[in-house]
């Protein structure tokens, strides 16, 4: 199963779908789907009959419960909040040792055959593209999509999540990369070469794209590769007429083109993860697309961003927390109990650890090491190292450890200079996208462990068979 359909008839056996027909794109279709991420118990939904489009739908909330985010990595579509979490636990380094086990599988047939169109006659705004923001400075097609890109020396594929707005009348898309992303770093080179930078991009497509484009996979691994070794089968592809990249077989709606360091337009500002709309309008590379790929009634991945909790930030917390976990225990670190990006900063920017501490300075280097990992570094903004008796995802246990195990004076080191972004609200515009983070030891001091007041609640053993006893009352 490696095609959005297949996945959303999954998906709607057990109950998790919705549809959702006449809404209309400019911001009511965003509004609606903002407001069904604050439910206790989201769904997906799948807009349809959009208002001014007699064809082509819009999908949100693919990956926002445990039970979809679990079909999606293949982890089983059973699972609840804990089921999910302890599924992946190991799973990331094993996606990442065995992903060249699954190179993409070259087809020439695919639904995404049936509309092609040239790009002299291409209007993407032939697609229902929502504006999902009241402030948004257009309207953006590119929030769930991947955009596939080839390094010119190493010919390693990289597939990034961009965000994208339609310029031109419809006949463009901007590509927002942030700079150090490996996408950009692709286009960087192209352009130091005097050439232009072959693009695909894809629309509609499996969430497991969304899932390996919003992360930090390791350098040098495929995103399609990465994607096989979650679904356990190679991702097949369809190799573009005019770049030679992959475009992925089971999508719904693809372009493919050339971006040229001399080809910008204005797009922004967008409604992004950190909850703020970011800076302001300015030029970013536009597509000169060749060609747009279609199936019958296409379905767009939608992901918009915005104040958590949104579209991805249960994906991106989940999925960032095992990445953290298994880079740590990766690098040899004893003690490692668990690792929790909290939804609250967008799964970056603020991270909790857990530590068996098993010597001085133990939760120093684990908390220094975290703040820089490279599926951590970006944008992150706190690290909070606690001790293995504290839950690091619930916020009221780490905050309580922050409050009451933490001397701000000994314990919280300040890194100035690290890897930040300019989607950054702090950041001053025009300048540099640095950024500083803080690295709190909330663990009992190393030498007074033996001899730290005693935390006063029961023994959990003793609570879970008062828990059984009294169930009538407390439940």
């Amino acid at each position: 199963m490696t095609d959005l359909r297949s996945w959303l008839a999954k998906v709607e056996s057990f109950g998790e779908l919705r549809h959702v027909r006449g809404a209309h794109w400019d911001t009511e279709l965003g509004a609606i789907a903002e407001l069904s991420y604050r439910t206790p118990d989201p769904k997906a939904l799948l807009f349809d009959d959009i208002e001014g489009y007699a064809t082509g739908r819009v999908l949100t909330g693919s990956t926002g419960s445990a039970r979809r985010l679990g079909l999606t990595l293949n982890l089983g579509d059973d699972l609840d909040d804990a089921g999910v979490v302890a599924a992946l636990r190991g799973k990331p380094s094993v996606w990442a040792a065995t992903a060249r086990d699954h190179p993409t599988e070259t087809v020439t047939r695919s639904p995404l055959l049936d509309n092609v169109v040239a790009g002299r006659d291409v209007n993407l705004l032939d697609l229902p593209v929502p504006r999902w923001h009241a402030e948004d400075g257009g309207r953006f097609i590119g929030t769930g999509c991947l955009v596939v890109t080839r390094d010119p020396e190493t010919k390693d594929v990289n597939g990034g999540c961009y965000r994208m707005e339609v310029v031109e009348d419809g006949r463009s898309a901007t590509i927002a990369a942030v700079p150090g992303k490996h996408g950009a770093q692709h286009v960087r080179r192209w352009f130091d070469r005097g050439e232009k930078a072959p693009v695909v991009v894809s629309f509609g497509h499996h969430p497991v794209l969304l899932v390996t484009g919003g992360t930090e996979v390791p350098t040098g691994i495929s995103e399609l590769e990465y994607a096989g070794a979650i679904l356990g089968e190679r991702l097949p592809v369809l190799v573009g007429e005019h770049t030679g990249l992959p475009i992925p077989a089971g999508g719904e709606v693809a372009i493919e083109g050339w971006l040229s360091e001399d080809h910008v337009a204005d797009e922004g500002p967008f409604g992004e993860w950190t909850g703020y709309y970011s800076g302001k309008r300015r030029p970013a590379p536009a597509l000169e697309i060749a060609r747009m790929y279609f199936r019958d009634d296409p379905i767009l991945l939608g992901a918009p961003p915005g104040k958590p909790p949104h579209d991805y930030s249960y994906m991106r917390t989940v999925m960032k927390s095992a990445m953290i976990e298994d880079a740590l225990v990766g690098a040899g670190v004893p003690g490692i109990r668990g690792a929790w990006a909290h939804e609250a900063g967008g799964g970056r920017l603020f991270v909790a650890v857990s530590v068996e501490t098993r010597y001085a300075g133990h939760s120093t280097q684990v908390g220094h090491l975290t703040a820089q990992l490279p599926a951590a570094a970006y944008m992150n903004r706190f690290v909070v190292v606690v001790d293995d008796d504290i839950d690091v995802a619930s916020l009221d246990e780490v905050v309580w450890a922050m409050s009451t195990r933490c001397d701000p004076v000994c314990d919280i080191d300040v890194i100035g200079g690290t890897w930040g972004s300019k989607l950054d609200p702090m950041l001053v515009e025009g300048a540099p996208p640095y950024n500083s983070r803080a690295v709190i030891d909330a663990t009992r001091p190393f030498e007074r462990r033996a001899t730290f007041p005693k935390v006063s609640t029961g023994d959990p053993a003793y609570l879970a068979s008062v828990m059984a006893q009294w169930a009538d009352v407390l439940s």
